[in-house]
């Protein structure tokens, strides 16, 4: 069973997992209306959550209550990696007289229920410490310096990161050494940087491993990778000045250090769409990674370490993406403004497996087995339709569960469970079955105005979705995608193989020959110079008008409506050939 917890108005309770999916007895169900803080432990064996009484922490396995903790108003909570501390965050508040106000995050020892120390922490944002997975080191990032502490003992700073305006920090996952990656926003013309440390090596820029800088940044999200040899950076401004993006402007770096060789790879981003960058995921092997970007529709693409293109999944309507517990399956996603859809694929093989579509979706997590979804919606990003749907990753859906329409659901999630407790299983591409009928979207009718209603739909697509890069046509036997360094030298092939057609054709072509203008826009051989730059330089842009008319003309043959510049274009191309033919004679 994977268990399930549900908050909402209804109360707190917890929801058995696949088969069943009945409502757990092992943990009996909180009916308050005012749980606003819940956590699981990261190896799911411990639960806490406030009541808006106190703070209840329990043994999931056992159902037993092992400490509370009188603080009512706690609306964070966060567990150490090793279990050996609990977390609580409360609101700031000044006294009425306008003194300080109380410590209001607490570190509070699970052996002995006793509080280890507290702190004050105004801002929600970033408000839990940050520790490595053996619990030896943790990090608070205080008035622009990162305060290290080593094996819980959090009355003496063990060490310090001091930079100046440090924003926000992440240390490494995996075990020891520990890194760190850094932000400092730009100030007074300075742009803003991104830099690598290993714990506890902080002695200037010289020791940093890596070090990225950048302008165009209002705030930053760092990625690790699982196994802490690389961080993606994404970079974003609330505003894109030159309006071509309502949700700002985003940049995508890629910093990799690799230890005491302190060798870097600081690459920029070889996006191939314009756009927003909707969302950047690692795979759980930690040498690939996809990034969802380009303005809709949105272009999915897979990159290796060097930032080379692995699989291109074409464009479509989506805005996330979720690997796999395993990361041998990866779901593409379009949730919030777009419908629900999603793509299920086989990521070993490039294989689509399925596309169904969750409605209204705010929420999506990967069960730990890496065989079952959830997918809910959840106040208050939505206060209708709430309930959350189970499913199968070949798009069956197991369960599924509305709230009643006077109450709301604020948050779903699964139990976690500690890595390979789940051995990876072998990817079904068949549906399994389900007491549940298969989710059927009714097809959306395009809105039609009263003028055009009674007369024949002609079909017309905004945008032409690009397929999958193993769905093309293939062009030349190529089939997979061309790296940057292949791509030049392909280039450079082109070019010595159209030299040599040319001077083939400058040998069999005598001076007295003259070709037609129509004949010199299909010839793929370069024409002869002039001998004058000016005339050169008016033919070469004649023939870029004309090729553009040809494929205006081959647009409108296909049955599509032309614009009215388009149309006056095509007009003109008598003009152009007339005048591209006394340039060629020398008239």
């Amino acid at each position: 069973l994977f268990p399930l917890a549900v908050r909402g108005s209804e109360g707190l309770y917890m929801v058995n997992g696949p088969p069943s999916f009945t409502e757990s007895v092992a943990f009996q169900r909180d009916s308050g209306k005012n749980c606003k803080a819940v956590a699981f432990s990261k190896d799911g064996s411990l639960f806490a959550w406030c009541n808006g009484e106190k703070v209840n922490v329990i043994n999931v396995t056992r159902a037993e209550l092992l400490h509370f903790f009188d603080l009512p108003k706690t609306v964070c909570l966060e567990f150490s990696p090793k279990n050996n501390v609990l977390a609580t965050w409360q609101a700031y508040a000044t006294a009425k007289d306008g003194t300080a106000g109380v410590p209001n995050l607490q570190l509070h020892d699970l052996r002995t229920g006793k509080c280890l120390k507290s702190f004050v922490q105004k801002k929600m944002q970033n408000w839990c410490p940050c520790w490595a997975e053996d619990e030896s080191i943790c990090a608070r990032n205080v008035n622009n310096e990162v305060h290290f502490f080593e094996n819980n003992n959090f009355n003496t700073i063990a060490n310090k990161l001091h930079l100046q305006k440090v924003s926000d920090f992440v240390l490494s996952p995996g075990a020891q050494p520990t890194k760190v990656a850094v932000y400092v926003p730009g100030s007074k013309g300075a742009p803003s940087f991104v830099r690598l440390y290993q714990y506890p090596n902080f002695g200037g820029p010289q020791s940093a491993l890596a070090n990225k800088s950048f302008f165009k940044a209002d705030k930053v999200t760092m990625l690790w990778n699982k196994k802490a040899t690389a961080v993606l950076v994404v970079a974003s401004t609330e505003v894109d000045k030159s309006g071509a993006s309502y949700y700002g402007e985003q940049t995508l770096h890629y910093l990799a250090a690799s230890g005491e060789s302190a060798v870097l790879h600081v690459l920029p981003f070889p996006l191939a769409k314009n756009g927003p960058i909707y969302d950047v995921a690692w795979s759980p092997n930690s040498v690939e990674f996809c990034a969802v970007y380009g303005f809709m529709p949105a272009k999915a693409t897979v990159f290796n370490l060097k930032c080379d293109p692995v699989f291109d999944f074409g464009t479509g309507p989506r805005n996330a993406a979720y690997y796999s517990p395993h990361g041998h399956i990866l779901v593409l996603a379009g949730f919030g403004n777009l419908r629900g859809q999603m793509e299920v694929w086989d990521v070993k093989n490039y294989k689509l497996i399925s596309k169904p579509v969750a409605s209204d979706s705010t929420y999506f997590a990967w069960c730990p087995d890496g065989e079952h979804i959830v997918t809910a919606t959840c106040a208050p990003r939505l206060r209708v339709g709430n309930g959350y749907k189970i499913w199968h990753y070949t798009g069956s859906v197991l369960h599924s569960y509305e709230v009643p329409a006077d109450e709301e659901m604020w948050q779903v999630f699964w139990q976690p469970f500690q890595d390979g407790v789940f051995p990876e299983r072998a990817v079904r591409y068949q549906a399994v079955p389900s007491e549940l009928p298969r989710a059927q979207p009714s097809p959306a009718q395009a809105y039609r105005p009263p003028a055009l209603r009674n007369r024949p739909v002609t079909s017309s697509k905004l945008h032409e979705d690009e397929p999958p890069q193993n769905m093309k046509p293939q062009l030349g036997g190529i089939d997979k995608p061309v790296s940057k360094t292949a791509l030049k030298n392909q280039r450079k092939h082109e070019a010595k193989k159209a030299a040599k057609q040319e001077a083939k054709a400058d040998a069999h072509q005598g001076p007295a020959q003259v070709r037609a203008p129509q004949n010199i826009l299909q010839n793929t051989v370069p024409a002869m110079t002039t001998g004058d730059p000016e005339v050169d330089k008016k033919i070469k842009n004649l023939k870029k008008k004309l090729k553009a008319i040809e494929q205006l003309k081959e647009q409108a043959a296909a049955g599509k409506q032309l614009e009215k510049n388009q149309v006056e274009k095509i007009q003109k191309e008598a003009a152009l050939l007339k005048e591209l033919e006394d340039l060629e004679l020398g008239v």
